[in-house]
């Protein structure tokens, strides 16, 4: 479970919301929708303790060591850093006790998965956005957390790499595991995801995804 009591977070002396409180459900899988400068992403990274809040409390109700998986937005990752992409996604690896053919299976088994088999020793630097994306997706499927956060899972990706996320992102959730999505493609959210949890100027409010986007054009852009 995530629990945010008398949250405001933001950049020093100007918090983008009101003290808000809200809980998320163990094993629910939430969207975090709303317009462009919300916070949405900066609430993502509250959660994950990446960036400290103004006020106020994040409580997660989970064993410490692993038990988060963070998916950052391309942009924050510099491509120039010179690994491959098997090193990339064999990051997720981290506090995993597996021996080195396990790893090795495992590893071969994710990058097929997300249909990245041939680009192991690609570098970074010359893969295509949608490439990037899944590779950082893969790196999640390693993770055992039983939190994931994805901030904007969707970019970059063509029609089929969209399937392959929502295929993962549906298996994680039939597996127990808690997931925040901040996603823009307010029809996927529709389709794809149960809850939502709407950041305003005034506040946030978690609802059916179905209810909060029923009360606004199809296509906004958050």
């Amino acid at each position: 479970m995530i629990r945010c009591q008398g949250l405001r977070w933001g950049a020093p002396g100007q918090p983008l919301t009101p003290a808000v409180d809200f809980e998320l459900a163990a094993g629910s899988l939430t969207a975090v929708i709303g317009a462009n400068g919300t916070g949405k992403s900066s609430l993502l990274k509250v959660i994950a303790g990446l960036q400290k809040p103004l006020s106020g409390k994040v409580h997660l109700d989970v064993p410490r060591r692993g038990s988060l998986s963070f998916l950052p937005q391309q942009q924050h990752l510099d491509r120039q850093f010179p690994i491959s992409l098997q090193e990339l996604v064999a990051a997720g690896f981290w506090g995993i006790k597996q021996t080195p053919q396990q790893r090795s299976e495992r590893l071969q088994a994710v990058l097929e998965d997300w249909h990245l088999g041939g680009l192991e020793h690609r570098p970074l630097m010359a893969l295509s956005g949608g490439e990037l994306q899944r590779a950082l997706l893969a790196r999640m499927s390693l993770a055992s957390a039983p939190v994931l956060l994805l901030d904007e899972p969707h970019a970059a990706l063509d029609e089929e790499g969209q399937a392959l996320l929502w295929k993962h992102i549906h298996a994680w959730h039939a597996e127990g595991r808690t997931l925040v999505v901040v996603c823009h493609d307010l029809a996927a959210v529709r389709q794809h995801i149960p809850n939502a949890l709407q950041i305003k100027s005034s506040g946030c409010v978690l609802a059916p995804s179905t209810e909060l986007i029923r009360q606004q054009p199809i296509t906004q852009v958050a």
